[in-house]
């Protein structure tokens, strides 16, 4: 962790109050407890994964992962187990070329518990694990030295011999992220309260909440000299994490330079655009067209939308694997990935104030707009020959009327202007569709002879 700002950073401030360690479980004494299959998840994927060193096409042939939960709801972890590209089975698996192995060390995926799960983040404290590692924090961080105060905690993950005297206590996940973030490979965030706080950092909050990277401060870098990557959501695209994870794990691996990153940690490809720029229900608002209640098929700002405003590819890439997202599926953008969620958003589902004006000006230019386009959109939803037929042969239009003969001298006139660029229109030969068809007259004339050689026309009597 580099310390170039003379203010004390709170991970700094909590190493200070609970000082350095030394002393771990002692792992023969502990026999199989803890160890229900009598081998961790490592060495149970270990036959199935391609681990093997000769096939390996980079520096690194495995990498750790440790996964902390703070003040979270666990959202994140559902997410992206629904991923899809690439997969979490896919990363464990080592399936990916190029990619080293992800050992990943989680406390409710994995089939270890207590101190044998706890083994791998004891020998990364003390600089004896196997292989780099990185940290994922989902949820975010506590003031702990609050907790402190009155001898608790707030958020805890596992027991370890650091009391007084070498008395068991609760080892918390802001002391884990203190302790093991100076010497990951990548230090990263996953959802918006380990991002950005979130709800439990909100306002009136007794726990002090922050993201990691209010915790490790502006100044931090990992091992490998990343800051902390930031993939918010709450909860967030599951693609967009695993996505995000394969392109820092291939930097690592030296394929190639470090993929571009926002000035707040955020993966610059995924959070560039704002949710309005592809949401589907974009073209409603062109043309000032909005929903009034839930379950219209309209532009949600109305009814508490902040699309237009938000950085999140939902509407793009759906929620799991292409498909659902908030207004996909007809929820309004309630600012969930941005750093100022919630209390810069709130009150939820409630026209944004800012939005009057634009919501204004649409209607008044989709007053104009929106005629226009149905009155295209009718003429371009006939055929050629329906037009010099003067019907539609349809079935399911048997009571719907023919253009009127205005409509038709107005479109006639866009036509032309239509094809005023066209570089055939001098031709001698007038376009298919600007002429009458031989269909409108009579059958075409042809020509049989008959058995004396005589011709006979057919073409009509």
């Amino acid at each position: 962790m580099v310390a170039q700002s003379s203010e004390r950073t709170p991970a700094q401030r909590l190493l200070e109050v609970l000082g350095p360690v030394d002393q771990f479980h002692n792992q023969e004494d502990l026999g199989d407890f803890g160890m229900p299959t009598r081998s961790s998840m490592e060495d149970m994927l270990d036959p199935v994964a391609h681990t093997d060193p000769s096939r390996r096409v980079g520096p690194l042939e495995k990498i750790h992962v440790f996964w902390f939960a703070g003040m979270s709801c666990d959202g994140c972890t559902v997410s992206v187990t629904g991923a899809q590209s690439p997969s979490v089975e896919s990363l464990l698996l080592g399936a990916h070329p190029g990619l080293p192995q992800v050992v990943l060390h989680h406390p409710v995926v994995n089939v270890e518990s207590g101190p044998k799960y706890m083994r791998p983040h004891e020998l990364a404290v003390q600089g004896k694990l196997d292989a780099p590692y990185a940290i994922v924090l989902e949820g975010s961080i506590t003031d702990e030295t609050i907790a402190l105060e009155t001898g608790g905690y707030w958020a805890g993950q596992g027991e370890e011999p650091w009391g007084p005297d070498g008395a068991m206590r609760t080892v918390t996940t802001d002391e884990w992220i203190a302790r093991l973030a100076p010497g990951a490979a990548a230090s990263i965030a996953i959802g918006t309260c380990a991002t950005w706080g979130g709800i439990p950092s909100a306002d009136g909050n007794p726990t002090g909440a922050m993201s990691m990277m209010d915790f490790l401060g502006k100044d931090y870098r990992s091992a490998f000299g990343l800051p902390v990557v930031n993939v918010p959501g709450c909860a967030p695209i599951g693609d967009n994490f695993t996505e995000t994870v394969a392109a820092i794990l291939y930097f690592l691996q030296g394929y190639g330079p470090l993929p571009e990153f926002d000035d707040l940690g955020r993966p610059a490809w995924l959070f560039g655009e704002t949710v309005h720029r592809h949401c589907v229900r974009g073209a409603y608002y062109e043309e000032g067209s909005y929903a009034e209640e839930f379950g219209d098929k309209e532009c949600l700002v109305e009814i508490g939308c902040w699309g237009p405003v938000v950085n999140c590819n939902i509407t793009s890439r759906g929620a799991i694997n292409h498909a659902g997202g908030c207004m996909n599926a007809g929820g309004a953008c309630i600012g969930c990935t941005m750093p100022g969620f919630p209390d810069k958003f709130t009150p939820f589902y409630k026209t944004p104030p800012g939005s009057k004006v634009s919501t204004t000006a649409s209607r008044l230019l989709g007053g104009v707009i929106r005629p226009m386009r149905l009155y295209t959109n009718a003429h371009l939803n006939r055929e050629v020959r329906w037009d010099l037929h003067k019907q539609t042969p349809s079935g399911w239009a048997r009571e719907k009327s023919e253009p009127t003969t205005l409509s038709e001298i107005g479109h006639k006139f866009y036509d032309k202007f239509r094809r005023s660029t066209d570089t055939g229109k001098n031709t001698k030969t007038p376009a298919w569709g600007k002429r009458d068809e031989w269909t409108t007259k009579r059958e075409p004339a042809t020509e049989a002879r008959l058995p004396g050689g005589e011709r006979r026309d057919s073409g009509g009597e």
